[in-house]
């Protein structure tokens, strides 16, 4: 234990790690000079504007647009956004939350250039499915057929923890904080219900990911609308102390025992990257399932993706803790600290908390097992995937049992892992990047052929 947190702290989430990955950010956003930003209009055009359209799926071995920004966002949207905020804030102070935005306003940008090239450079399998992500475009752009079985190792590993194992252990925790449930209860009834669903593959996931993101996700910004506006009068003092905090050291405070700039940035970033996952390469994959006209109309996907996730729903959440004060208190951790927040504003708070911590950890449990099944598939073939899914199923229950902390810093290492390769390959394809950019937002309204390929435009090396 002593040992990983040496390594997350000096290594895989030290400085190094900070300056990849925001600076992999500035470098992107420098390359497509900034078009995320000083476009914005278009991208919230082709992403928020369609999602009251009805959307039909014609071409076979694809899902909609929205089902994959939904399973992404099951991915992302989970409770990293409630338990990993909560976690933020009390080891690294409010001042976490700044850096989580800086790393949030530059993952739109790695989001968007990750998606734009999991579309670009995918292919069909055997099944006649749409595949691609990282390990694609990886070995197909670059020829780094080593380096892309790395990132499926990573991804792999990456999906028992912060897809898999954290999930499970706040869920459990949260039902047992909230309604005294025994974790091994909740352990065998979500290892099955995952089992079932996991059967049905990307359809499945994807049908029941277009359904329950929204709900929930409209469910907890409508009580934490509510709690906040209890707490109205605490809001400017709560942003007051995000601001501070970033640029100083935060003294210790009832409970919390204070934290340096440079952890407070490290907490944040990590942090930020657990809940929106940009730069890790892992909704990429879920993209590149999508039935769409050009691979940057579904990287507009990806970039609102990381908005609506981290600015949104992480800034609500840090709200409602920091304005309920409970952030001091030293003595909860992270799933009783939010659940805690917003009992403190309105009875039965507690509840939809738990509510949420359920149907967000459950999303985020399925969707990251389809990344890694396309990880197990890209390394060893489809017969290889039986084995992951039982393992898979067996550590859900496990996850439930767990010590939480030693589950969040492996969850921690294993981000760290993977996001490497990504974006180092997403630096060296930045040329890429630029060339389908410059041709998609030169003509955005323009709708292209649905069969159109990439290959040929790319230079693609079949």
């Amino acid at each position: 234990m002593d040992f990983v947190i040496w390594l997350n702290n000096n290594i895989v989430w030290g400085l190094p790690m900070l300056v990849l990955m925001l600076g992999t950010g500035i470098f992107l956003t420098i390359r497509i000079k900034g078009v995320i930003f000083t476009r914005f209009g278009t991208v919230m055009t082709n992403t928020l504007k369609t999602i009251f359209e009805k959307q039909q799926n014609t071409q076979a071995g694809t899902i909609t647009p929205f089902q994959a920004v939904c399973t992404a966002l099951a991915a992302t949207v989970g409770t990293g956004n409630i338990v990993g905020i909560a976690v933020a804030i009390s080891v690294g102070g409010p001042g976490a939350i700044f850096w989580m935005w800086v790393a949030a306003i530059l993952g739109m940008v790695t989001k968007y250039c990750e998606t734009t090239l999991a579309v670009a450079y995918r292919e069909k399998n055997k099944n006649g499915d749409y595949v691609g992500g990282p390990m694609y475009y990886i070995s197909k752009g670059l020829g780094w057929k080593k380096t892309a079985y790395l990132f499926c190792m990573f991804a792999v590993l990456a999906s028992f923890g912060v897809g898999n194992m954290v999930q499970a252990n706040s869920l459990s925790g949260g039902l047992k904080a909230a309604l005294d449930i025994p974790t091994y209860i909740t352990g065998i009834i979500l290892a099955i219900t995952v089992a079932l669903v996991i059967l049905g593959g990307i359809k499945r996931i994807s049908l029941i990911a277009e359904k329950l993101v929204p709900f929930m996700a409209v469910m907890y910004i409508l009580s934490a609308i509510i709690v906040l506006f209890i707490n109205i009068e605490r809001i400017p003092a709560a942003f007051e102390m995000i601001i501070s905090a970033a640029f100083s050291s935060s003294a210790a405070v009832g409970g919390f025992a204070g934290s340096t700039m440079l952890y407070a940035a490290r907490i944040g970033v990590s942090r930020g990257v657990f809940t929106n996952e940009a730069g890790l390469g892992s909704a990429p994959i879920a993209h590149a399932s999508a039935n769409t006209d050009h691979p940057c109309r579904q990287g507009c996907w990806g970039a609102f993706e990381v908005f609506f996730d981290t600015i949104v729903m992480c800034t609500i959440t840090a709200l409602v803790i920091l304005t309920s004060g409970l952030w001091t208190s030293g003595n909860m951790d992270g799933a009783h600290m939010s659940l805690a927040a917003f009992e403190n504003a309105f009875h039965g708070g507690q509840y939809i908390v738990s509510l949420g911590l359920v149907l967000f950890a459950f999303a985020t449990i399925i969707a990251w097992y389809y990344y890694a099944e396309k990880a197990i598939e890209y390394i060893a073939g489809q017969k290889a995937i039986i084995v992951y899914r039982i393992v898979y199923v067996i550590l859900v229950f496990v996850g439930c049992t767990a010590t939480i902390e030693i589950v969040w810093e492996l969850a921690d290492l294993f981000n760290g892992l993977m996001a490497i390769p990504n974006l180092l390959a997403l630096i060296a394809l930045s040329s890429s990047i630029v060339k389908l950019t410059n041709d998609f937002f030169s003509f955005p309204e323009k709708i292209r052929s649905k069969n159109t390929s990439y290959s040929s435009f790319l230079k693609i090396k079949k």
